[in-house]
């Protein structure tokens, strides 16, 4: 057993760990309140003087933050969406359905996790061009429905859920069409769930992809928003992170509601393969 000494000596290294960790969103919350001075000066503040709420404001009339917050919206919530559904019916195929090949091609399915982004990035370029999706959502959206993680998380899960359940299904003529619908989803919500938040937030915070293949300021995501309040020339830092703030506060909020989620989807996940 642990001693008190121990138990405290454990937590207070949790406590600078954790501190570590926020220090990035304090340093860029308070530098969003203060004036251009203040945000230059050396040595460096740690506190504004004063709340200057006229950076967001400014924020707000330099750039068009609700299309781009709208933009990415629209595209994380349908990427979430598509993989929630494909990832769901593959897992489902991969975890109870007997057919030849299974383990093969499942393991070509994993491996494509190895290959990296950038690998493919420019076949995908070429691909949308030649479909004419450049500056489109359809564009930002499709090369992203399909993901072996979701898969791979959901079938682990999958495969934890109890036999009885589906051989009673079976008995009673259950198809398996109906036993995904009606057994399947319904036990399966924390893990549902949590690729839904990594996925939403994985692609709120895509950069390169969007800046590839939009051209126009109305289809530009609040990652890329967010690089138009710093030019080569000059830079009002306390107006980036001013803007950096608005783009945190959405995912942030849809952290906080889901990390229990998250975090229970993907540890009972990992426990059976």
């Amino acid at each position: 057993m642990m001693t008190r000494l121990q138990t405290s000596l454990i937590y207070l290294i949790l406590v600078i760990a954790a501190l570590l960790t926020i220090y990035p969103l304090l340093f860029a919350l308070f530098n969003s309140f203060m004036t251009d001075a203040e945000s230059v000066s050396y040595p460096p503040n740690l506190l504004p003087n004063r709340l200057n709420w006229e950076n967001y404001k400014e924020v707000i009339l330099n750039i068009p933050v609700v299309t781009f917050v709208f933009n990415s919206f629209i595209v994380s919530t349908a990427i979430m969406v598509g993989q929630l559904i494909i990832a769901s019916l593959s897992a489902y195929a991969f975890a109870y359905l007997k057919f030849r090949g299974k383990t093969v091609l499942f393991t070509l399915f994993l491996s494509t996790m190895m290959i990296p982004w950038e690998v493919t990035m420019i076949p995908n370029y070429l691909t949308i061009r030649s479909w004419d999706w450049i500056d489109t959502y359809q564009g930002l959206i499709v090369p992203f429905l399909a993901t072996a993680f979701g898969t791979f998380l959901l079938r682990q899960f999958f495969l934890q859920l109890p036999n009885e359940l589906f051989e009673a299904a079976k008995i009673d003529g259950c198809s398996h069409l109906r036993s995904f619908f009606s057994l399947v989803l319904p036990l399966s919500r924390p893990a549902l769930a949590a690729l839904g938040v990594y996925s939403f937030l994985n692609h709120w915070n895509m950069y390169l992809w969007p800046l590839l293949i939009t051209n126009t300021v109305d289809m530009r995501t609040v990652q890329i928003g967010v690089s138009m309040l710093k030019s080569e020339e000059s830079a009002s830092w306390n107006l980036v992170f001013a803007g950096v703030v608005v783009v945190l506060l959405p995912t942030l909020a849809l952290l906080v509601l889901g990390l229990n989620q998250l975090v229970s989807g993907i540890t009972k996940g990992a426990v059976k393969g």
